[in-house]
């Protein structure tokens, strides 16, 4: 059975400066190297961005040993994690775009929606998730873990987005 996460970013920042950083390859290059103090490698794959929106590609490795045991179990060698985030054209007032994260032979899956929209003190991106695990007996304890995880992800993610504009379009 697949379980749900829905986790809201709040910014100070007008939307438009939250659509602008994500659609430059600095922002995602930055990202990167923040997660490398956690994850050593961490790379932008891919970045594309045009009129009708913005795709990128990340990938990160968390090598073996750095797994929680449960995870061990199943994960025989280093777990290489591809995320595939896009955004739509911003219209002057929201975006939406979708995200997925796969690991090759993983025992499951995490697809997301995520839409970027203005409040009276700045903005919001809401991401909703779904993530499922594919393994009898363990698949509940293994998809919690990953929704913990997605938390400190996101939290970690919005913190970066709010610090990276104050500093780079201020």
């Amino acid at each position: 059975m697949a379980r749900r996460l829905s986790y809201s970013a709040r910014y100070e920042h007008p939307a438009e400066k939250i659509y602008q950083a994500q659609m430059q390859r600095q922002y995602w290059d930055a990202l990167m190297e923040e997660f490398r103090e956690l994850t050593p490698i961490s790379n932008v794959q891919e970045f594309e961005t045009g009129d009708d929106g913005m795709r990128v590609v990340l990938q990160q490795t968390i090598t073996r040993d750095m797994l929680p045991p449960i995870a061990q179990t199943v994960m025989k060698k280093d777990m290489i994690i591809t995320r595939v985030e896009t955004l739509g054209a911003f219209d002057g007032d929201k975006t939406s775009g979708t995200y997925t994260a796969s690991i090759p032979a993983g025992p499951g899956s995490l697809n997301g929606e995520q839409v970027l929209f203005p409040t009276a003190t700045g903005c919001t991106v809401r991401k909703t998730t779904e993530v499922k695990v594919f393994i009898p007996f363990v698949n509940g304890k293994l998809e919690q873990l990953m929704l913990i995880n997605l938390v400190d992800l996101f939290r970690g993610e919005a913190e970066f987005t709010a610090g990276w504009v104050d500093k780079n379009l201020a």
